[in-house]
């Protein structure tokens, strides 16, 4: 009998304030044995949760509709604003099961609004408080407190936080998208007098400081303000309101200054105790302002919010010199310092973070913003006697180590990203391997804000090209559906009348022509959409984007010349070349990338019946390349500019398919001839680090891409771990810029795919490929995945040539399993009633099976 179970809607458990007009609900289907399918099910939607049979379900009953779907289902009933609605779903395999244990969500303000409310703010000479003060006067039923502060709110009611997220609300094009975010607030609301406050800082909203980016000139850069809607409901019916208005009190605050590069300055002798409670004072403040609204339509906020979500004691702190002290964390993150500290009065602590320590200093340099002063927060003592604690609020930082001067104080890492699950567990007898995977893990996790960054230091942008080659690995790793689908929606906000997209997302305008065209980097618009179908079977995303997808698509098609897309960043960051772009013809990487996105518009297109003439581009940009590029003698890709043999610019043509078939196996051999020939190094940069592994892998060539993998001398990945590191460098080299940046760490895409051998091929994890493909100078692997449709695992350890292999199928996914042999009679499957029978292509004995748990064992495994 099938069970649901981890019920979902839209891709998260009792989500708060909902705004799509038909949100879609999700389940996992569990079962015992082997070969469980769903056939039906039945969704009951209800006032409470006691209502939830179908004799007495008051909202909405689905009925029994025959699919095997357990994801992506349109609720079809009524959605009125700020109401709660408690769900349940029953299946069909050959009987029903029983009802799942109900869950809830709850929807936001939708065609409500934010009614009467403004958005207020005022002159103040720091980050402003604003305050309101309140009544209550019988017993609250519910509560609830809709806000959006620019760039960030830090939520008060009656003292305490209303939640414990940080930099909040997300980061967008605030001229075309502003979000709110819904806060249960019913258990901090006590009888009598209240008091709702909100400290504001910059964020990307009110950025002052001058950068290259020119987020200072940002088309909707303004001073900080908010827009809030405190709804309390009483049990005897009765509904009040508190909004922003010119009601509200304001007055600057003791942080004095702050920014996402410099840092923030806190002066405890301006701090105002209890001005976010009530019996406070505020006569001496002024009225808050009405203030101009914000461009951008304003929106429930639907992705995770950023947390901080460890916190980590230095392991050494060392005084370099009388009254300076460096903290090192033994790790490299994103986040900021907790502070603790007894000093005097007026006594500046500062502190300063970097990722590296050079002549006794801890680096804290970037080129890319005005000013000396990098990454460092200054708290000014209040000097009372007692500890003083303190952390920021309205910046993060990335770094290692940290440099205290002023007075000694007690330091803490604050760990700070997006909070998204783990989805995946990895293990190997190759401890390289292990730790590869674990930094691109905790480098991905840094650069998770809202958006993808490209590195928590220096710039804080969602660089397009990186997300694209990143994205299937972090997708591997992590539940990105939130995540991605707001940045998704970022990229629509970003794009021109054109259809032209921006280098970066958002943009404050900034992209367009700076370092851009380069089309190797925009071109992740289709592919993230297709690969968030790959993992989970989001069809809805691919309708909602197919008209931009297809204006973005004609202006890349618009401006090829000659078969060929012009681009100017092309394999950024090879080996020896530190200035950025790779030496080669950009229009080869230039027009791989854009062949690629149009096969992926493609299949879209194909998925969501969209007419196109597509595939047509895409051979029309295969002539072109192979035209410009292929030496068909050699058996190579080259270019007029090409010092040496390049990897990427044979690796990338290989991966996506546009090497003419009598051409595969000598541009492979080729490929794999210059591994060797530079001792088994790569020269890749971003775009070719990514594919070269699996390219050489498919092509027979396994044992070269695991002594890549091995490397330990530079370039490798080994050689920057020799030296310390524990997350992925931005440059191959000793000086690398940033120390935590996710683009070049892409080999775990490999590992898990070919070294643990997990493909998931299509349609939300409909279809899984096992095959272990990778196992040269390694005993073993195993990988555990939570998909859309439940566990997915695979283990496989090796003694001699015998080689076992178990996999774990969920309901409503088939898995072909490729078993290494040297023939199908050496391999034996339990249980054999249910595998049926196998095939024998290449050394690989082929099963296809349904759900269940299957062990394999191979007598002859090479």
């Amino acid at each position: 009998m099938l069970t649901p179970r981890s019920l979902k809607t839209e891709y998260a458990v009792r989500p708060l304030g909902v705004d799509v007009n038909r949100p879609r609900f999700s389940w996992v289907a569990t079962a015992p044995g082997y070969g469980a399918t769903q056939t039906a099910y039945q969704v009951l939607v209800a006032s409470a949760p006691e209502l939830l049979t179908p004799e007495s379900a008051d909202v909405w009953d689905s009925g029994k509709v025959d699919s095997a779907r357990t994801f992506g289902m349109e609720y079809d009933g009524p959605t009125a604003a700020r109401t709660r609605y408690y769900w349940t779903v029953r299946l069909w395999d050959d009987q029903a099961s029983e009802w799942a244990a109900p869950e809830w969500f709850e929807t936001g303000l939708r065609e409500e609004g934010f009614g009467s409310a403004q958005w207020i703010g005022g002159a103040t000479d720091s980050a402003p408080l604003l305050r309101r003060g309140f009544t209550v006067d019988g017993t609250v039923r519910r509560a609830r407190l809709y806000a959006s502060g620019l760039g960030y709110a830090d939520l008060r009611l009656n003292g305490q936080a209303v939640s414990d997220a940080v930099l909040d609300p997300g980061f967008t094009a605030y001229d075309r998208t502003v979000l709110y975010v819904t806060h249960d607030v019913t258990e901090l609301i006590t009888a009598g007098d209240n008091v709702v406050g909100a400290e504001l800082g910059r964020g990307f909203f009110g950025l002052t400081s001058v950068n290259v980016w020119r987020w200072h000139q940002a088309p909707w850069t303004a001073d900080p303000r908010l827009n809030a809607r405190l709804v309390v409901e009483y049990d005897d019916g009765r509904v009040d309101e508190i909004v922003t208005d010119e009601s509200w009190r304001i007055t600057g605050g003791p942080t004095l200054s702050d920014s996402l590069y410099t840092g923030e300055t806190y002066d405890a002798r301006r701090a105002l105790p209890g001005w976010d409670a009530p019996g406070f004072d505020d006569s001496s403040w002024s009225a808050a302002a009405v203030v101009e609204a914000p461009k951008g339509k304003v929106t429930a906020q639907a992705h995770e919010p950023i947390r901080v979500v460890e916190t980590v004691d230095p392991v050494e702190v060392t005084e370099v010199r009388p009254g300076v002290w460096i903290a090192d964390f033994g790790r490299t993150v994103a986040g900021w310092t907790k502070l603790s500290v007894t000093a005097p009065a007026g006594t500046t602590i500062s502190l300063t973070h970097g990722e590296t320590v050079a002549d006794g200093n801890v680096v804290a340099e970037n080129r890319h913003v005005d000013g000396d002063r990098i990454q460092r927060d200054e708290y000014v003592a209040a000097g009372n006697g007692a500890t003083e604690t303190w952390e920021p609020r309205f910046s993060y930082k990335g770094f290692r180590y940290v440099q205290i001067e002023g007075a000694r104080a007690e330091v803490q890492m604050r760990v700070v990203n997006s909070d998204v699950s783990s989805v995946t567990q990895f293990a190997a007898s190759q401890a390289p391997y292990e730790q590869f995977e674990q930094a691109m893990r905790r480098t991905v996790l840094s650069n998770l804000h809202g958006i993808p960054t490209d590195t928590p230091f220096f710039e804080k942008n969602g660089w397009t090209g990186d997300a694209q080659v990143g994205s299937p690995t972090m997708l591997a790793t992590l539940d990105l559906a939130r995540f991605f689908t707001k940045w998704l929606g970022d990229i629509r906000d970003s794009q021109a009348d054109s259809g032209q997209l921006p280098v970066i997302v958002p943009s404050s305008g900034w992209g367009f022509t700076d370092l851009s065209p380069a089309t190797e980097w925009p071109t992740v618009y289709p592919f993230l959409l297709r690969e968030m179908y790959r993992w989970y079977g989001d069809e809805r995303l691919l309708r909602e984007h197919w008209e931009s997808l297809t204006r973005y698509l004609s202006w890349e098609l618009g401006r090829v010349e000659d078969g060929l897309s012009v681009s100017v960043l092309g394999d950024w960051l090879p080996p020896g070349y530190g200035n950025g772009p790779a030496p080669e013809d950009r229009r080869l990487t230039g027009t791989a990338y854009l062949y690629r996105a149009v096969v992926v518009a493609a299949e879209i297109g194909e998925l969501i019946g969209q007419p196109n003439d597509y595939r047509k581009a895409a051979d029309e940009l295969a002539d072109g390349l192979n035209r410009a590029f292929l030496d068909r003698e050699a058996g190579r890709y080259r270019s007029a500019e090409d010092p040496d043999y390049r990897q990427t610019s044979n690796a990338v043509p290989l991966a996506f398919g546009i090497v003419p078939d009598d051409m595969v196996a000598k541009v492979a051999a080729g490929l794999a001839a210059d591994v060797k020939a530079r001792g088994f190094h790569l020269n890749t940069g971003c775009l070719g680090v990514g594919v070269l592994l699996p390219v050489l892998t498919a092509h027979g060539y396994g044992d070269v891409a695991t002594k890549v993998a091995l490397q330990r001398s530079y370039p490798s990945w080994g050689y920057w771990f020799d030296l310390g590191a524990d997350t992925m460098w931005e440059m191959w080299e000793d000086d690398s810029r940033s120390r935590n940046h996710y683009f070049q760490g892409t080999v775990v895409q490999w590992i898990f795919e070919n070294v643990a051998g997990l493909r998931v091929v299509d349609a939300g994890c409909e279809r899984i490929v096992v095959r272990p493909d990778a196992r040269d100078e390694v005993n073993s692997a195993s990988i555990r995945t939570e998909t859309i449709r439940g566990r997915v695992s695979v283990s496989w350890q090796r003694t001699g040539r015998v080689l076992s292999l178990e996999v774990q199928v969920p309901v409503g996914t088939t898995a072909e399993v490729h078993v290494p042999s040297a023939a199908a009679s050496d391999v034996a499957a339990v249980p054999q009633s249910f595998a049926g029978e196998p095939t024998y292509d290449d050394g690989y004995t082929i099963f296809t099976v349904p759900a269940g748990q299957w062990h394999f064992t191979s007598r002859s495994a090479p």
